[in-house]
Protein backbone atom coordinates (compact mmCIF):
# COMPACT_ATOMS: atom_id res chain seq x y z
CA UNK A 1 0.00 0.00 0.00
CA UNK A 2 1.21 3.50 -0.83
CA UNK A 3 0.15 6.41 1.39
CA UNK A 4 0.53 10.11 0.56
CA UNK A 5 0.56 12.34 3.63
CA UNK A 6 0.15 16.13 3.53
CA UNK A 7 1.01 18.37 6.48
CA UNK A 8 3.75 16.20 7.93
CA UNK A 9 5.17 19.05 10.04
CA UNK A 10 2.02 19.76 12.05
CA UNK A 11 1.02 18.24 15.37
CA UNK A 12 -1.13 15.52 13.81
CA UNK A 13 1.08 15.11 10.75
CA UNK A 14 4.14 14.50 12.90
CA UNK A 15 2.41 11.63 14.73
CA UNK A 16 0.95 10.28 11.48
CA UNK A 17 4.45 9.74 10.11
CA UNK A 18 4.97 7.28 12.97
CA UNK A 19 1.59 5.54 12.84
CA UNK A 20 1.34 5.20 9.05
CA UNK A 21 4.87 4.00 8.34
CA UNK A 22 4.16 0.31 9.19
CA UNK A 23 1.24 0.18 6.75
CA UNK A 24 3.31 0.48 3.58
CA UNK A 25 5.26 3.00 1.51
CA UNK A 26 4.78 6.49 2.97
CA UNK A 27 5.37 9.69 1.02
CA UNK A 28 5.17 12.58 3.52
CA UNK A 29 5.05 16.21 2.39
CA UNK A 30 4.84 19.63 3.98
CA UNK A 31 3.93 23.08 2.71
CA UNK A 32 7.49 23.81 1.63
CA UNK A 33 8.39 20.41 0.17
CA UNK A 34 10.39 20.83 -3.03
CA UNK A 35 10.45 17.61 -5.06
CA UNK A 36 6.66 17.29 -4.89
CA UNK A 37 4.10 20.02 -4.20
CA UNK A 38 2.61 20.15 -0.72
CA UNK A 39 1.57 23.81 -0.95
CA UNK A 40 -2.16 24.07 -0.29
CA UNK A 41 -2.43 27.35 -2.18
CA UNK A 42 -1.28 25.59 -5.37
CA UNK A 43 -4.30 23.51 -6.30
CA UNK A 44 -2.93 22.31 -9.64
CA UNK A 45 0.33 21.40 -7.95
CA UNK A 46 -1.50 19.27 -5.38
CA UNK A 47 -3.39 17.44 -8.13
CA UNK A 48 -0.15 16.82 -10.00
CA UNK A 49 1.44 15.43 -6.85
CA UNK A 50 -1.38 12.92 -6.44
CA UNK A 51 -1.12 11.90 -10.10
CA UNK A 52 2.65 11.46 -9.76
CA UNK A 53 2.61 9.42 -6.55
CA UNK A 54 -0.56 7.45 -7.38
CA UNK A 55 -1.31 6.54 -3.77
CA UNK A 56 -3.85 4.07 -2.47
CA UNK A 57 -4.62 6.46 0.41
CA UNK A 58 -4.22 10.22 0.78
CA UNK A 59 -4.12 11.56 4.35
CA UNK A 60 -4.63 15.30 4.66
CA UNK A 61 -3.30 16.68 7.94
CA UNK A 62 -2.74 20.16 6.50
CA UNK A 63 -5.07 23.01 7.44
CA UNK A 64 -5.38 26.71 8.16
CA UNK A 65 -5.90 26.41 11.92
CA UNK A 66 -5.38 30.03 13.01
CA UNK A 67 -9.03 30.46 13.93
CA UNK A 68 -8.94 34.18 14.70
CA UNK A 69 -6.64 35.04 11.80
CA UNK A 70 -9.04 33.33 9.40
CA UNK A 71 -11.56 36.10 10.11
CA UNK A 72 -9.21 38.63 8.45
CA UNK A 73 -7.98 36.37 5.63
CA UNK A 74 -11.07 34.39 4.60
CA UNK A 75 -9.95 33.76 1.02
CA UNK A 76 -6.69 32.14 2.09
CA UNK A 77 -8.45 30.10 4.78
CA UNK A 78 -11.05 28.89 2.27
CA UNK A 79 -8.39 27.90 -0.24
CA UNK A 80 -6.51 25.80 2.30
CA UNK A 81 -9.49 24.36 4.20
CA UNK A 82 -12.01 23.83 1.41
CA UNK A 83 -10.66 24.23 -2.13
CA UNK A 84 -7.44 22.29 -1.58
CA UNK A 85 -9.32 19.34 -0.05
CA UNK A 86 -11.64 19.46 -3.07
CA UNK A 87 -8.63 19.22 -5.39
CA UNK A 88 -7.34 16.23 -3.42
CA UNK A 89 -10.78 14.62 -3.48
CA UNK A 90 -11.09 14.93 -7.24
CA UNK A 91 -7.59 13.56 -7.78
CA UNK A 92 -8.21 10.69 -5.37
CA UNK A 93 -11.48 9.79 -7.07
CA UNK A 94 -9.81 9.71 -10.49
CA UNK A 95 -7.67 6.75 -9.37
CA UNK A 96 -9.99 5.10 -6.85
CA UNK A 97 -7.94 6.16 -3.82
CA UNK A 98 -9.19 6.80 -0.30
CA UNK A 99 -8.98 10.31 1.16
CA UNK A 100 -8.64 10.77 4.92
CA UNK A 101 -9.33 14.30 6.15
CA UNK A 102 -9.66 16.01 9.53
CA UNK A 103 -12.46 18.40 10.43
CA UNK A 104 -13.63 20.09 13.59
CA UNK A 105 -16.32 20.70 16.18
CA UNK A 106 -16.40 24.29 14.85
CA UNK A 107 -18.82 23.13 12.14
CA UNK A 108 -21.49 23.22 14.90
CA UNK A 109 -22.88 26.29 16.66
CA UNK A 110 -22.06 24.98 20.14
CA UNK A 111 -25.61 25.17 21.44
CA UNK A 112 -27.15 22.83 23.99
CA UNK A 113 -25.33 20.37 26.20
CA UNK A 114 -25.64 17.06 24.34
CA UNK A 115 -22.73 15.53 22.43
CA UNK A 116 -23.08 16.19 18.71
CA UNK A 117 -23.68 13.21 16.42
CA UNK A 118 -22.50 13.04 12.83
CA UNK A 119 -25.97 13.65 11.38
CA UNK A 120 -26.73 16.81 13.39
CA UNK A 121 -27.18 19.96 11.27
CA UNK A 122 -24.05 22.07 10.95
CA UNK A 123 -24.14 25.79 11.68
CA UNK A 124 -20.63 27.24 12.01
CA UNK A 125 -20.07 30.49 13.89
CA UNK A 126 -16.77 31.49 12.29
CA UNK A 127 -14.91 31.70 8.99
CA UNK A 128 -12.79 28.76 10.06
CA UNK A 129 -15.85 26.66 10.88
CA UNK A 130 -17.51 27.61 7.59
CA UNK A 131 -14.39 26.68 5.62
CA UNK A 132 -14.08 23.32 7.32
CA UNK A 133 -17.77 22.59 6.78
CA UNK A 134 -17.41 23.43 3.08
CA UNK A 135 -14.38 21.19 2.89
CA UNK A 136 -16.41 18.29 4.26
CA UNK A 137 -19.14 18.87 1.69
CA UNK A 138 -16.76 19.13 -1.25
CA UNK A 139 -14.92 15.96 -0.29
CA UNK A 140 -18.16 14.02 0.02
CA UNK A 141 -19.31 15.34 -3.36
CA UNK A 142 -16.15 14.49 -5.25
CA UNK A 143 -14.60 11.43 -3.59
CA UNK A 144 -16.78 8.40 -2.74
CA UNK A 145 -13.98 6.78 -0.73
CA UNK A 146 -13.45 9.24 2.10
CA UNK A 147 -13.01 9.19 5.86
CA UNK A 148 -13.58 12.53 7.58
CA UNK A 149 -12.65 12.65 11.26
CA UNK A 150 -14.13 15.55 13.22
CA UNK A 151 -12.12 16.28 16.34
CA UNK A 152 -11.59 19.03 18.91
CA UNK A 153 -9.16 20.52 21.44
CA UNK A 154 -6.16 18.87 19.77
CA UNK A 155 -2.81 18.93 21.55
CA UNK A 156 0.63 17.33 21.33
CA UNK A 157 3.73 17.35 23.51
CA UNK A 158 5.63 18.71 20.53
CA UNK A 159 5.14 22.45 20.05
CA UNK A 160 2.92 24.86 21.92
CA UNK A 161 -0.30 23.78 23.61
CA UNK A 162 -2.71 24.75 26.38
CA UNK A 163 -0.92 22.69 29.04
CA UNK A 164 2.43 24.34 28.32
CA UNK A 165 0.79 27.76 28.48
CA UNK A 166 -0.83 27.00 31.85
CA UNK A 167 2.44 25.67 33.27
CA UNK A 168 4.30 28.78 32.14
CA UNK A 169 1.70 31.20 33.46
CA UNK A 170 1.43 29.33 36.76
CA UNK A 171 5.13 29.90 37.32
CA UNK A 172 4.84 33.61 36.54
CA UNK A 173 1.58 34.65 38.20
CA UNK A 174 -0.10 34.30 41.57
CA UNK A 175 -3.54 33.91 40.01
CA UNK A 176 -4.86 32.45 36.76
CA UNK A 177 -8.19 33.15 35.05
CA UNK A 178 -9.51 30.37 32.81
CA UNK A 179 -12.70 29.92 30.76
CA UNK A 180 -15.24 27.62 32.38
CA UNK A 181 -18.24 27.62 30.00
CA UNK A 182 -16.73 25.77 27.02
CA UNK A 183 -17.07 21.98 27.17
CA UNK A 184 -15.08 19.41 25.24
CA UNK A 185 -12.46 16.67 25.38
CA UNK A 186 -8.73 17.36 25.00
CA UNK A 187 -7.61 14.98 22.27
CA UNK A 188 -4.01 14.02 21.61
CA UNK A 189 -2.46 14.05 18.15
CA UNK A 190 -1.06 10.64 19.03
CA UNK A 191 -4.57 9.24 19.51
CA UNK A 192 -5.75 10.76 16.23
CA UNK A 193 -2.82 9.24 14.38
CA UNK A 194 -3.24 5.77 15.90
CA UNK A 195 -6.98 5.65 15.19
CA UNK A 196 -6.36 6.86 11.64
CA UNK A 197 -3.89 4.04 11.01
CA UNK A 198 -6.32 1.51 12.47
CA UNK A 199 -9.17 2.76 10.27
CA UNK A 200 -7.03 2.75 7.13
CA UNK A 201 -5.93 -0.80 7.82
CA UNK A 202 -9.57 -1.81 8.15
CA UNK A 203 -10.83 -0.17 4.97
CA UNK A 204 -7.89 -1.29 2.83
CA UNK A 205 -6.83 -4.66 4.18
CA UNK A 206 -9.31 -5.87 6.73
CA UNK A 207 -12.54 -7.77 6.74
CA UNK A 208 -14.42 -4.46 6.81
CA UNK A 209 -13.04 -3.38 3.40
CA UNK A 210 -16.04 -1.70 1.83
CA UNK A 211 -16.99 1.66 0.41
CA UNK A 212 -19.93 1.63 2.85
CA UNK A 213 -17.45 2.65 5.55
CA UNK A 214 -16.95 6.01 3.87
CA UNK A 215 -18.30 9.04 5.71
CA UNK A 216 -17.88 11.34 8.68
CA UNK A 217 -16.81 10.08 12.10
CA UNK A 218 -16.39 11.93 15.38
CA UNK A 219 -13.01 11.23 16.96
CA UNK A 220 -12.16 12.64 20.38
CA UNK A 221 -10.97 11.21 23.67
CA UNK A 222 -13.76 10.11 26.01
CA UNK A 223 -15.17 12.23 28.78
CA UNK A 224 -15.82 15.95 29.06
CA UNK A 225 -14.13 18.85 30.76
CA UNK A 226 -13.80 22.63 30.58
CA UNK A 227 -10.67 24.68 30.00
CA UNK A 228 -10.84 25.62 33.69
CA UNK A 229 -10.90 22.02 34.91
CA UNK A 230 -8.32 21.09 32.30
CA UNK A 231 -5.99 23.75 33.73
CA UNK A 232 -6.54 22.52 37.29
CA UNK A 233 -5.75 18.97 36.21
CA UNK A 234 -2.54 20.05 34.48
CA UNK A 235 -1.26 21.96 37.49
CA UNK A 236 -2.21 19.21 39.95
CA UNK A 237 -0.36 16.62 37.87
CA UNK A 238 2.69 18.87 37.62
CA UNK A 239 2.81 19.29 41.38
CA UNK A 240 2.41 15.55 41.98
CA UNK A 241 5.26 14.82 39.59
CA UNK A 242 7.74 16.53 41.95
CA UNK A 243 9.29 18.19 38.94
CA UNK A 244 11.63 21.15 38.96
CA UNK A 245 8.69 23.38 38.10
CA UNK A 246 7.62 25.67 40.95
CA UNK A 247 3.94 26.54 40.75
CA UNK A 248 3.48 30.12 41.93
CA UNK A 249 -0.24 30.41 41.21
CA UNK A 250 -2.32 29.62 44.27
CA UNK A 251 -5.65 30.61 42.78
CA UNK A 252 -7.45 29.71 39.54
CA UNK A 253 -10.63 31.68 38.83
CA UNK A 254 -13.32 30.44 36.40
CA UNK A 255 -14.74 32.99 33.95
CA UNK A 256 -17.13 33.07 31.01
CA UNK A 257 -15.99 33.10 27.39
CA UNK A 258 -17.17 36.70 27.18
CA UNK A 259 -14.29 37.69 29.47
CA UNK A 260 -11.85 36.99 26.61
CA UNK A 261 -13.31 38.51 23.41
CA UNK A 262 -11.82 37.09 20.20
CA UNK A 263 -12.38 37.84 16.48
CA UNK A 264 -13.83 34.35 15.95
CA UNK A 265 -16.69 33.03 18.06
CA UNK A 266 -15.97 29.76 19.85
CA UNK A 267 -18.61 27.04 20.27
CA UNK A 268 -19.51 26.52 23.92
CA UNK A 269 -20.54 22.89 23.43
CA UNK A 270 -17.75 20.98 21.69
CA UNK A 271 -18.86 17.56 22.95
CA UNK A 272 -18.74 14.97 20.15
CA UNK A 273 -20.49 11.60 20.30
CA UNK A 274 -18.03 8.90 19.16
CA UNK A 275 -20.36 5.87 19.20
CA UNK A 276 -20.33 5.52 15.40
CA UNK A 277 -16.53 5.40 15.24
CA UNK A 278 -16.14 2.99 18.14
CA UNK A 279 -18.81 0.59 16.90
CA UNK A 280 -17.72 0.65 13.26
CA UNK A 281 -14.02 0.11 13.85
CA UNK A 282 -14.16 -1.89 17.09
CA UNK A 283 -12.46 0.72 19.24
CA UNK A 284 -12.61 1.92 22.83
CA UNK A 285 -11.42 5.50 23.12
CA UNK A 286 -9.45 6.34 26.28
CA UNK A 287 -10.38 9.02 28.80
CA UNK A 288 -8.99 12.44 27.98
CA UNK A 289 -6.91 12.40 31.17
CA UNK A 290 -4.93 9.40 29.90
CA UNK A 291 -3.41 11.21 26.97
CA UNK A 292 -2.97 14.48 28.84
CA UNK A 293 -1.08 12.76 31.64
CA UNK A 294 1.25 11.04 29.18
CA UNK A 295 1.86 14.35 27.43
CA UNK A 296 2.63 16.03 30.77
CA UNK A 297 5.20 13.38 31.65
CA UNK A 298 7.01 14.14 28.41
CA UNK A 299 6.79 17.90 28.89
CA UNK A 300 7.97 17.79 32.51
CA UNK A 301 10.80 15.42 31.66
CA UNK A 302 12.07 17.32 28.62
CA UNK A 303 11.17 20.86 29.67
Amino acid sequence: MKILLFGKGGQVGWELQRSLAPLGELVALDFDSTELCGNFTDLDGLANTVCTVRPDVIVNAAAHTAVDKAESEPDLARTINALAPKALAMAAASMGAWLVHYSTDYVFDGSGDKPWVETDPTCPLSVYGSNKQEGETLIAQHCPRHLIFRTSWVYAARGGNFARTMLRLAQERDKLTVINDQFGAPTGAELLADVTAHAIRQVIQGSLASDTLAGIYHLVASGTTTWYDYAKHVLAQAQQANSAITIKATQIDPVATSAFPTPARRPLNSRLNTDKLQQTFGLTLPAWQTGVDRMLVEILRNG
